[in-house]
């Protein structure tokens, strides 16, 4: 039978150093061939009943073999007309998100679960930002500059965090000074200090790794800021819905080596803020490696003493669902207390 699992499920049974564990292994995955995702499609229509509404679908597909793991993500909400896709963009104060994870048994195709999105969406885009901390940045990073006060800025600063104890200091960063100065009392994190700051300027200089997790439509800060030494990631990408350019072009073009997720996304979603680059010979194609690749070894990029390293958390992936899907699944299955759908309500008739 499959299970119902919420958000409240969610923040029990999945840790952040589990979650980073996950995605290593699907993007391990899909780097040898074996998790397959599709990259996500969005469309938006307009609301018939009013003019000032858009219904938006975000879908997510995905299987990862390591976790006997499928997926769909079904997205569903309404957000205000040519609005980001975001939380704060929806219609209305009381507006929900109804999104469904379907998780499928690679094994034999049974649904085992409806999940929550809200929570696990978060996490899983945090705990991929922690698996590309782990791989490129340095042991000894002590500062975290961090642009956002969101739900994703709150879960990659805690994946950050968690990839390297060693930081120890998170300037954080709002237009709002309300939400900047409420930040801190929203994450546990023992042993590191989070001041909020007044501007862009001191959330940049003087950190390791430099943060932006906005739903901006422009970059949060300028590249020229930079210096040798300093890991950029960013969240914000453009589609086919909506261009967006949180980073810009001059933090593309001063670093040594860029990572994204996965190219096919880049190429479907029309992430023109990087295509337009490489089409103009400003960045060497050469010098955009795939995160499952560092995964498996066949890549090695490094942060170092003088290098820029850019992390482009291009996209949201299928197969991410799936395998964060599977370890709350596997917690759970047994429990006598789940929710349950029976299978009659779900199976269909095969094919004559």
């Amino acid at each position: 039978m499959a299970i119902i699992i919420s958000d409240d499920d969610v923040r029990k049974h999945l840790t952040m150093s589990e979650c980073i564990e996950a995605m290593e292994v699907c993007f391990g995955d899909f780097s040898e061939g074996k998790a397959k995702t599709l990259p996500r499609l969005r469309y938006r229509v307009d609301a018939p009943d009013d003019p000032t509404r858009e219904y938006f679908a975000n879908v997510h597909i995905g299987a990862v073999p390591s976790y006997g793991m499928a997926c769909v993500r079904a997205g569903s909400n309404m957000l205000a007309k040519g609005g980001a896709p975001s939380r704060k963009t929806t219609s209305s104060p009381d507006a929900k998100n109804w999104t469904v994870i379907i998780l499928y048994n690679l094994n034999n195709a049974e649904p085992v679960a409806f999940m929550h999105e809200s929570q696990l969406s978060g996490v899983r885009v945090g705990a991929t930002t922690g698996v590309a901390v782990d791989k490129v940045a340095r042991d000894d990073v002590t500062e975290l500059g961090l642009f956002g006060t969101g739900r994703q800025a709150k879960a990659n600063c805690e994946a950050i965090c968690t990839a390297r104890p060693s930081i120890k200091r998170v300037k954080v960063f709002s237009p709002t000074r309300e939400n900047r100065e409420a930040f801190p009392s929203l994450l546990e994190l023992p042993g590191v200090e989070i001041v909020p700051v007044e501007s862009s300027e001191e959330v940049v200089i003087g950190a390791d790794v430099v943060c932006s997790m906005t739903n901006s439509t422009t970059p949060t800060f300028d590249g020229n800021l930079l210096k040798g030494g300093q890991m950029v990631i960013s969240v914000a990408n453009s589609d086919v819905t909506l261009k967006r350019h949180e980073v810009d072009e001059i933090t593309f073009t001063r670093a040594s080596d860029i990572i994204i997720n996965d190219w096919d996304s880049v190429v479907s979603n029309q992430q023109t803020e990087l295509l337009d680059l490489i089409d103009s010979g400003a960045i060497d194609r050469e010098r955009v490696f795939e995160l499952g690749d560092l995964c498996t070894g066949e890549v090695a990029v490094k942060q170092t003493n003088d290098n820029i390293v850019y992390y482009k958390n291009n996209t949201g992936l299928g197969m991410q669902f799936a395998a964060a899907g599977a370890v709350i699944y596997n917690k759970m299955k047994n429990e006598d207390t789940n929710r349950v759908v029976p299978p009659e309500w779900l199976a269909a008739e095969d094919y004559p």
